[in-house]
C-alpha cells in the first residue's frame, strides 16, 4: 500500500482548494453547502436529476464556479476530471433528445448547472472531512482522514445518451472504454465460462445497487420514484412508475432472472480464477476505466488492491451481447463492487459505480484494517 506521504500532495490540493470555496461563498451560500463531517447527510448519494444535497452552481457566480470546478480536479486525474465535464455538459444534449421539453416539476429537467457541491467538516490536512459533487449521471464523494484520502466511492458517472453523431465519422461516447471492453471480456468466454458469467438474458432496468447508502444480501432495483430527494406529486411519480414498468417490460427478462442478479455478499458469476490469462489482461483494463477516474496518486493504490485480489473476483454479465444490445456486467469480490447498466432508451442510456463496500463515504478505516487482515468481509 502507499503511505501516507504519498496521499499528502493530493490532501493538501483539496484543502487549498475547498478552503478557497468556501472562503468566496456568501453566508447563505455556505449555510447550505457545509454540513458537520457526522451529519447523516454525508452518506446520502443520487445520480439521478434531482436535488444531490450542498450548493447548485445554478447559485453561484462563474468566478466561483471555476473553484468549484477546482476542487474537482483535486481528486480526479486527467481523463476522470474531462470525463466528468463532458457529462456535465452533456446535460444539454440530453434536453434535444428530449424536445426541451423534460422538467421534474423545475424550471428546466436537463440542466448543467443543476450540479451541486458539498463539504462535511472542515478542511484540514488530518481531517476527518470530506466533500461530495453531484448532478445528473456524476456523483463523487471524497473523505480524509489521518492525513490521506481514506474513500473516494461511490464513483458514479453515467451518459444519456451513450452515443450521439458529431461531425465526422466519430460518435460521441462519454464511456466507451466500459462498455467495449466489458463486452469484449463476455465475448472472449468459451461456453463453459459464458454459462458461469451470463445469468439472464436481460438486463435489469438500472444498477442492482441504485443508490442505497449499504448493501444487503438480495438488495435488487428499486421503483424509480424511490432515487430522488423527496416524493413528486402524484401525476409525475405515477408517469416515472409508468415508464419503469414499460421499460421493464420491453426488456423481457422474468422475475426468476431478475432474482438472479441481486445482491449477494457471496459474489455471483465466473471467478476470475477460471479465466485465461488474455482474460486476465481484459479485466484488469476493464476495471482500470473505473479506478482512473480518481487522481493518479490515489489510483495507483487502488489498482495494486485490485491486482492482490484479481483471482477473488467474479464478472457477471446479463442481457445482449452485440452492440446496441441492452446489457449489464458487475464485477464484484472482497470489498470491491462495480456495477454497469445500458438498458434504458432502447440501450443509449449507460450508468456505471465502483464502490468499496467496507469504505464507501469513509466507512470505518480501523475495522477495515482489522477485517483485511484476516481476510473476512
Amino acid at each position: 500500500d502507499l503511505g501516507r506521504g504519498d496521499h499528502m500532495t493530493v490532501v493538501a490540493a483539496m484543502v487549498e482548494a475547498a478552503d478557497a470555496l468556501l472562503a468566496a461563498l456568501d453566508p447563505g451560500q455556505r449555510a447550505a453547502a457545509t454540513w458537520s463531517f457526522d451529519d447523516d447527510e454525508r452518506r446520502r448519494w443520487y445520480y439521478t436529476p434531482t436535488d444531490h444535497g450542498g450548493v447548485p452552481l445554478a447559485d453561484l457566480d462563474t468566478a466561483q464556479h471555476r473553484l468549484v470546478w477546482r476542487l474537482v480536479a483535486t481528486g480526479l486525474s486527467e481523463p476522470g476530471y474531462n470525463t466528468a465535464a463532458v457529462i456535465v455538459g452533456q446535460e444539454n444534449v440530453l434536453d434535444r433528445v428530449e424536445g426541451f421539453a423534460v422538467d421534474f416539476g423545475r424550471n428546466r429537467g436537463r440542466d448543467p448547472m443543476l450540479y451541486w457541491i458539498a463539504v462535511f467538516g472542515s478542511p484540514s490536512l488530518d481531517g476527518p472531512w470530506g466533500w461530495r459533487f453531484g448532478g445528473h449521471h456524476v456523483s463523487l464523494n471524497f473523505v480524509v482522514a489521518g492525513g490521506r484520502v481514506t474513500s473516494m466511492t461511490p464513483s458514479f458517472f453515467g451518459a444519456d445518451p451513450a452515443s450521439a453523431p458529431l461531425l465526422g465519422p466519430h460518435l460521441h461516447r462519454p464511456l466507451a472504454a466500459v462498455e467495449d471492453l466489458g463486452r469484449e471480456l463476455v465475448r472472449s468466454l468459451d461456453d463453459a465460462q459464458s454459462n458461469a458469467a451470463v445469468l439472464s438474458s436481460a438486463p435489469p432496468a438500472d444498477l442492482i445497487g441504485v443508490n442505497r447508502t449499504v448493501l444487503t444480501e438480495g438488495d435488487n432495483t428499486l421503483p424509480l420514484p424511490l432515487l430522488w430527494r423527496g416524493r413528486f406529486e402524484a401525476e409525475l411519480d405515477g408517469l416515472l412508475a409508468t415508464m419503469q414498468t414499460r421499460l421493464e417490460a420491453s426488456l423481457g427478462g422474468t422475475p426468476d432472472e431478475l432474482d438472479r442478479l441481486s445482491f449477494s455478499t457471496t459474489p455471483k458469476g465466473l471467478a476470475a480464477s477460471a479465466m485465461t490469462t488474455d482474460q486476465h489482461e481484459i479485466l484488469r483494463s476493464l476495471l482500470a476505466t473505473y479506478v482512473g477516474r480518481i487522481h493518479d496518486d490515489l489510483a495507483d493504490e487502488q489498482l495494486a488492491k485490485v491486482e492482490d485480489r484479481i483471482d477473488r473476483l467474479h464478472f457477471l454479465w446479463a442481457g445482449g451481447t452485440e452492440p446496441g444490445q441492452p446489457h449489464y456486467y458487475r464485477i464484484q469480490g472482497g470489498d470491491l463492487f462495480v456495477e454497469y447498466d445500458q438498458a434504458q432508451r432502447d440501450g443509449n442510456h449507460v450508468h456505471t459505480v465502483w464502490r468499496d463496500l467496507s469504505l464507501d463515504f469513509g466507512g470505518d478505516p480501523l475495522a477495515h484494517h482489522y477485517t483485511e487482515g484476516s481476510h473476512h468481509h
